[in-house]
């Protein structure tokens, strides 16, 4: 992922995944909703990495940090795509 937009769209999608609410994942994680849905939307260019950190431990998510051009295995596609 390399844009706010893309991490977004996949916050959505999980959260979604999960049946909460933007409403009850922005009360769990503590921040606005307005700028939960403004990042979902693709329309907040920066949020801070506390927030991230917040949002992606109450949709049971990670941040995995590597090289640019290191390529994924099969198991990680699979997970990515919603596969076993």
């Amino acid at each position: 992922m390399k844009t706010t937009a893309e991490i977004g769209r996949r916050l959505a999608l999980r959260r979604k995944q999960l049946g909460i609410t933007q409403k009850d994942l922005a009360a769990s994680a503590g921040i606005p909703g307005a700028s939960l849905s403004r990042l979902e939307n693709g329309r907040l260019p920066e949020f801070g990495v506390r927030k991230l950190a917040s949002l992606l431990t109450v949709l049971g998510l990670e941040l995995d940090v590597r090289p640019a051009d290191a390529a994924g295995n099969l198991d990680e596609l699979r997970k990515e795509l919603g596969g076993s």
